[in-house]
């Protein structure tokens, strides 16, 4: 076309411009069907392959989602020298949501104390240490020696932890009305940790630590469905139903008369009035102290 331009008007011009005229066109056609071709072959290839990618992800994502579930806590509480308020928080969250309360650890102060300072009702079970038993108690004891800050002996440690066993049975029997039944398995070798286990979750207290520098050691919160609460409430079923321990079942009617006869069984020692209400001022004096340094009111 640019060599028409400078040709005299003729049959030759016009067949040149003629010829260039249509090659122009079929180029330009012939782009237009190249580019509409590669879009529909780019779409036809790639846009499957792009759904099918976007789909794997979506199904790892799913994967590593149930994986957390199944095996990944959803709370951490690490090591506190005091109660951390907003681990007691959540804890009594759960509580108040629960049904049922299963606790397993030495003494049961702090689940009793957490039963007076809700409003709801529930069956709750505990697997507690044997006051009588000197090897049950040893794991917590080397434990509080290990992380006080006092230079204390093994004797006074075990003397305490004694009486916090006591402590704990009289602050069961003290929050039955709050309980349609109370059923305590007592054991002469418990578990280290401690594991609390409600409708939704489980929580497991790990005084096994023993990188643990505080008192309050550090604790692991698990979904209801998870592997952690599916093993964990297995492995309390078939603790608390041992055949070898003792059981204490306590009921909103069941009379201080006997429950002191239960006491005085579980613990193998006598239970005199005077006894009984010395270990009832001290729970209400730890209590006390727990709502406080937990932020739980009363």
């Amino acid at each position: 076309m640019i060599a028409t331009s400078g040709m005299a008007p003729g049959a030759g011009r016009n067949l040149l411009t003629a010829v260039a005229t249509g090659t122009m066109v079929s180029a330009i056609v012939g782009f237009g069907q190249t580019l509409i071709t590669a879009t529909a072959t780019q779409r036809a290839m790639l846009t499957p392959l792009i759904d099918e990618s976007r789909q794997a992800l979506r199904d790892l994502s799913d994967e590593y989602r149930s994986m957390n579930r199944e095996f990944f806590p959803t709370h951490v509480f690490e090591p506190t020298a005091e109660p951390d308020p907003a681990f007691n928080k959540l804890m009594m969250q759960d509580l108040q949501r629960t049904r049922q309360y299963l606790f397993r650890g030495f003494s049961g102060r702090h689940a009793a104390a957490r039963l007076l300072l809700s409003k709801a009702e529930w069956e709750f079970r505990a697997v507690v240490a044997d006051p009588r038993n000197l090897s049950g108690i040893s794991g917590r004891a080397r434990y509080l020696i290990r992380h006080s800050a006092a230079d204390v002996d093994y004797d006074t440690i075990h003397a305490r932890l004694h009486e916090e066993i006591r402590i704990g049975l009289v602050g069961l029997y003290l929050a039955r009305s709050r309980c349609t039944r109370i059923e305590v398995t007592v054991i002469t070798d418990p578990p280290t940790d401690r594991l609390e286990i409600f409708d939704d979750s489980v929580w497991v207290t790990l005084y096994s630590d023993a990188r643990a520098t505080t008192e309050y050691p550090r604790t692991l919160r698990f979904s209801e469905g998870s592997f952690i609460y599916n093993m964990e409430r297995a492995e309390f079923g078939r603790i608390s139903a041992s055949p070898h321990a003792h059981h204490l079942v306590i009921k909103p009617d069941t009379t201080r008369g006997d429950f002191i006869k239960q006491f005085q069984k579980i613990t193998g020692s006598p239970l005199t009035e005077e006894q009984f209400l010395e270990l009832n001022a001290e729970f209400y004096n730890f209590l006390r102290e727990f709502s406080v340094t937990a932020e739980l009111g009363s």
